[in-house]
């Protein structure tokens, strides 16, 4: 459920913590034609997630960029950004206002710049009517990263455990820069954190620690791939890495 509007403004000031968590916010003009957005070129998330064609496009865009001749790491590059992206930007919306947007696929607009995350556009940002942590995992894990995770298995054949797991690193992205960069909350954002990944669709994807007064320290339980880039490494949450010495 909906209710109440997201300023443009509190989206602008979002924006400024970084380029995960712009997004514009407000009619762009009259009308609904996919033209239509700041600078134009905008389609509703359905069309992400539910056209392939559109879809398989994207992953030959990002190929390209990245170099890479494996659809499957350049599908999962775009579906970890994404990601980031929309956790980004709830999450910050979340902390620093108490409110969490509606990022329900219909009210959202997305257009591939030409380097970068998805551009996103909310033509009519409103919040959701719920307490912080369900309002998340509704508009983000349910309504988003869950058919968007099946676009990208069935076009790819990228794992749901890998999908899983840049799910919770994109999360875990999120809030580290959170904390760097939005130091005054008005909720803090590590307990809300460590609550979404311990539920559904997160939960046993990775194992956290503390680190106050910091970011949680985050091991996930899969790969993204993106070390197939050619040049690339491996994420510092990566299951790859060598595991911390206790002694």
């Amino acid at each position: 459920m909906v209710t109440a509007a997201l300023t443009p403004d509190v989206l602008a000031r979002i924006s400024t913590i970084g380029p995960y968590f712009a997004a514009t916010g407000g009619p762009q003009g009259g009308g609904a034609s996919r033209a239509e957005g700041p600078g134009g070129g905008f389609r509703p998330l359905t069309d992400l997630y539910s056209d392939p064609g559109v879809l398989e496009e994207c992953v030959r865009t990002v190929s390209r960029r990245l170099r890479t001749d494996q659809p499957r790491v350049a599908a999962s590059t775009l579906h970890l950004g994404t990601a980031s992206r929309l956790w980004s930007i709830a999450l910050a919306c979340a902390t620093l206002t108490g409110r969490v947007p509606d990022l329900a696929p219909e009210r959202v607009w997305w257009r591939l710049p030409a380097s970068g995350p998805l551009d996103l556009w909310l033509p009519d940002p409103g919040v959701v009517d719920q307490e912080p942590l369900p309002a998340l995992l509704h508009t983000v894990a349910v309504a988003n990263l869950t058919p968007w995770a099946d676009a990208v298995r069935h076009v790819s054949g990228v794992s749901p455990h890998t999908l899983r797991g840049n799910a919770a690193s994109a999360l875990i992205g999120a809030h580290r820069v959170l904390l760097a960069r939005a130091p005054d909350p008005v909720l803090p954002v590590v307990p809300l954190v460590r609550a979404l990944l311990d539920r559904p669709p997160l939960a046993g994807t990775g194992t956290y620690r503390a680190t106050p007064p910091g970011p949680l320290a985050f091991r996930r339980r899969s790969c993204c791939l993106y070390y197939r880039v050619p040049g690339a490494g491996t994420c510092g949450d990566c299951v790859l890495n060598p595991k911390e010495k206790t002694s």
